[in-house]
């Protein structure tokens, strides 16, 4: 019987021998949670290599910490916030500050949400990865992860506004992105 198989799934009895360093247990806590992280990570960074990066820096930290894990909350959610922050730490405000620029033009466009429903999780996801860095932040974060317009202001440190704008202009972005592929497809 391999060390791993000694592991039960039950998630305490696990942590307990991660915080340990036991190092059987901690390539079973990554197996079980790294391509939930992996996915969460390519929602904020452009390509596979950089959102590889960011899981690793992650996995690092989450193993560093995890003495601190309160369990309050789910322990997958206390690695999603460790994983995003160490994500949007990468990026800078600029990318933000660049793509205000515009916003006026799209206060009074409609957004199709029933659009996004014909697709895949996994063709959402490559169009996600394609929109500017601010715009995809901001719509990971709010459509994906729940944030509120407040909760994202204070993470990337851009006002209420522009997390606003962002959203708007995402959606606008995806949207056409889309419509373009229905054509393409005709």
């Amino acid at each position: 019987m391999s060390p791993l198989t000694t592991y039960p799934l039950n998630i305490e009895e696990l942590l307990r021998a991660c915080i340990l360093e036991d190092r059987s247990a901690q390539k079973r806590l990554f197996e079980i949670y790294a391509p939930k992280m992996m996915s969460l990570c390519r929602r904020y960074t452009r390509d596979r290599y950089e959102a590889e990066d960011v899981m690793q820096d992650g996995f690092v930290k989450v193993f560093k910490n995890l003495s601190q894990y309160s369990k309050e909350g789910s322990f997958e959610g206390w690695m999603k916030r460790i994983m995003i922050n160490i994500a949007l730490k990468k990026k800078t405000k600029k990318s933000y500050t660049n793509e205000i620029s515009g916003i006026e033009e799209y206060n009074h466009i409609s957004i199709m949400p029933d659009i996004f429903s014909a697709m895949s999780a996994d063709e959402l996801l490559v169009l996600i990865s394609k929109l500017p860095e601010g715009y995809r932040n901001v719509f990971s974060l709010y459509v994906v992860e729940g944030y509120s317009h407040k909760e994202i202001g204070k993470l990337l440190k851009i006002g209420e506004s522009t997390s606003r704008s962002q959203l708007v202009k995402a959606r606008k972005m995806l949207q056409e992105q889309i419509l373009n592929q229905q054509r393409q497809a005709v």
